[in-house]
């Protein structure tokens, strides 16, 4: 295991709540009414009676049942495979809608867009009602209904969160898909859940220019018998073929449908939606997800983590068929708040574009990736500066860890030093976080608070002892209703990789600390760990050294075979315009790292790069790198955003 100095402890505190911001925050209130003083009590009892917390939770966010459960959890199946709402009847689009409808928050802004030609639009809750039933109904009148699995491969438009809503109304399977997929990518997802249906755009504005998206989902489709209705959003303007019998326009699928349609009455565990989720190998693991499962999840962190609350904008830099965009969705519609969608780059036309959405809508909330922070701020303050960001509460961050220097960026340049940074950690098989931060303890950069109530989180050793003040894996205690219901038609895979290693104990794959304070640190995933000559260290903890050099704006560590060390590491780093790649500069870079981790730890090699391979969510992929620099196999690469990268490395081998 690590030791501490190689990773962010020892930071001092760097925001503390005012007395006012505890009394106010929604945690604090949740907790008054359940007569509870500290926050390590609320966790106490939030894990140790899961069906006590989870129902305190349902009246907090006012969920609302067709029929009640019988019983809030059970595990007679062993806690791999929980039951929760037994017997109830409730469908989520109840809850982020139809109970809006006839008060006062009907009138209020549900959705705010923003094209990247500057065009805007605003739906109402009554509006987003409104729209989601005449979908509803043309979806029925083709004879879709429970169970059919409907892919959304579209980019961030109301539309998107419209069909989505829609698809969850009538009993079917929602089945988000990445804007930036290619054919085999989707292909294997619609196939994997026998889709019925896909709704698709024309095409997406990428830097001013249109990039087709209907003639990838032909190409996909050709190899989908099972789909037999293709709804088409006209976005870019292009000119793309329709197939008869069946492709149809959004335009001519809605025309002369009501504005009025029941809701079905689903079962609270039928299945609400399919999340997939790369796998190093075969194929994508399909984390499935139930109506009382994710959506309750996403609210209750972001009221307990993030404060959410009806009067506030929530922005968070993401794509669909990430989980932070239906998280988005049902998170923010099931507190009545509402949403910022950006459909474009985050730095066209000007590397302002972000700072300038906050501040045109009024955001007040805003969430972003490390990796974004690590490139804007190459471009100093003054692109923040330029705007007016006083709507600004809470900042939030989740994808990859944090280095200490783009953390204080963020929070002194962005935040003022006076916002707290709600880091967020967790995944798509968790419906949100395992740790986060919130509005009663101190923050430190790079930490998480603790674990999100109701999450019984700890870090233990190889054997499953807990650890302190090391680094070990973090693991899971206690069934959370959020938890997925096992990977689609997949469940001896899903046991094998989260519950093997440990007896009765979630194993999540990341590595992660706890300090003197009880506060957590995410080291990144525990599959990428780099062993040189028997001493362990996590990518992020070489990356953390490199960015804080004044010459690098990015940086990914790998590490490769070694004769004699068994693993050496591997660096690659992207440099700042005024730098300039050399063997100096390379050395230099070597004894950066040497000087920070020790010797032992030093990169073998320092590469320069132009570009890191990661997803569109901003995630570095690690394991794509090493592949391509080994010349070996890469896995899937569907999520990948920028291929080009990758044939970079592949061209410096090892």
């Amino acid at each position: 295991m690590a030791s501490p100095a190689q990773f962010p402890f020892g930071q001092p505190v760097a925001w503390r709540p005012s007395d006012a911001q505890i009394a106010q925050s929604r945690l604090k209130q949740f907790m008054d009414r359940h007569g509870l003083a500290t926050f390590d009590d609320l966790m106490a009892r939030s894990t140790g009676d899961i069906a006590w917390f989870w129902e305190a939770v349902f009246e907090d966010l006012g969920i609302e049942f067709y029929t009640p459960y019988s019983q809030v959890v059970d595990l007679s199946r062993g806690v791999q495979w929980p039951e929760w709402c037994v017997g109830a009847r409730m469908n989520i689009v109840h809850n982020c809608l139809d109970k809006w409808i006839g008060t006062p928050a009907q009138n209020r802004a549900a959705i705010h867009w923003e094209g990247e030609d500057g065009t805007t639009r605003i739906l109402t809750y009554g509006d987003l009602y409104r729209e989601v039933n005449r979908v509803a109904t043309a979806l029925r009148a083709h004879g879709l209904g429970p169970g059919d699995a409907i892919g959304l491969y579209m980019p961030m438009v109301p539309e998107i969160v419209i069909a989505l809503l829609a698809i969850a109304k009538i009993g079917a399977i929602i089945l988000p898909l990445f804007s930036g997929f290619g054919p085999s990518a989707i292909a294997a997802r619609l196939n994997d859940a026998a889709a019925k249906a896909l709704f698709v755009a024309d095409g997406q504005f990428r830097r001013g220019r249109p990039i087709p998206m209907k003639p990838i989902a032909d190409e996909a489709l050709a190899g989908v018998p099972t789909v037999r209705q293709v709804i088409v959003y006209p976005r870019a303007g292009l000119d793309v073929p329709l197939q008869a019998g069946r492709d149809v326009l959004w335009g001519d699928f809605v025309a002369g449908q009501p504005s009025d349609a029941p809701t079905e009455r689903t079962a609270a565990e039928d299945p609400l939606m399919i999340l997939y989720t790369s796998g190093t190998t075969g194929r994508p693991k399909g984390a499935l997800h139930t109506h009382c499962g994710f959506p309750i999840k996403a609210a209750q962190d972001m009221a307990h983590g993030f404060d959410l609350r009806a009067f506030d904008t929530l922005f968070w830099m993401t794509d669909m068929g990430w989980m932070m965009g239906p998280w988005e969705v049902f998170g923010v519609l099931l507190l009545g708040a509402t949403m910022l969608l950006y459909d474009g780059a985050p730095d066209y036309p000007d590397v302002d574009r972000v700072w300038s959405l906050i501040e045109r809508h009024g955001v007040s909330c805003l969430g972003v990736a490390p990796t974004f922070i690590r490139v804007i701020m190459a471009h100093g303050a003054e692109p923040v500066q330029r705007h007016d960001l006083h709507t600004l509460r809470i900042l939030g961050s989740t994808g990859e860890a944090w280095n200490p220097g783009p953390w204080q960026w963020f929070f002194e340049t962005v935040g003022g030093g006076r916002l707290p940074i709600i880091n967020y950690s967790g995944g798509t098989e968790i419906s949100g976080g395992i740790v986060m931060g919130n509005l009663l303890r101190p923050l430190k950069p790079c930490a998480f608070s603790g674990p999100a109530p109701g999450i019984a989180a700890d870090v233990v050793d190889e054997s499953g002892q807990p650890v302190r003040g090391v680094v070990g894996e973090l693991v899971i205690r206690q069934p959370w209703i959020g938890m997925t219901r096992g990977f689609w038609q997949d469940p001896e895979r899903y046991l094998d990789t989260y519950w093997s290693r440990i007896p009765e104990v979630w194993v999540h794959g990341d590595f992660a600390a706890i300090d003197e304070d009880g506060l957590f640190y995410i080291l990144g995933r525990s599959d990428d760990t780099i062993k040189v000559a028997g001493k362990r260290v996590g990518p992020a903890e070489v990356e953390s050294v490199l960015v804080a050099h004044e010459a690098v704006t990015e940086a990914a560590a790998i590490g490769v075979p070694d004769a004699i060390k068994g693993e050496a590491v591997v660096a690659f780093v992207v440099l700042h315009s005024d730098y300039t790649p050399g063997e100096a500069l390379r050395a230099e870079l070597k004894a950066w790292v040497a000087n920070e981790l020790g010797r032992a730890l030093a990169p073998k090699q320092v590469h320069f790069v132009d570009d890191i391979p990661r997803t569109r969510n901003a995630k570095v992929m690690r394991r794509v790198i090493r592949a391509a620099y080994l010349g070996e196999p890469p896995g899937d690469l569907a999520a990948l955003v920028n291929p080009d990268a990758v044939e970079a490395i592949r061209a410096l081998k090892a």
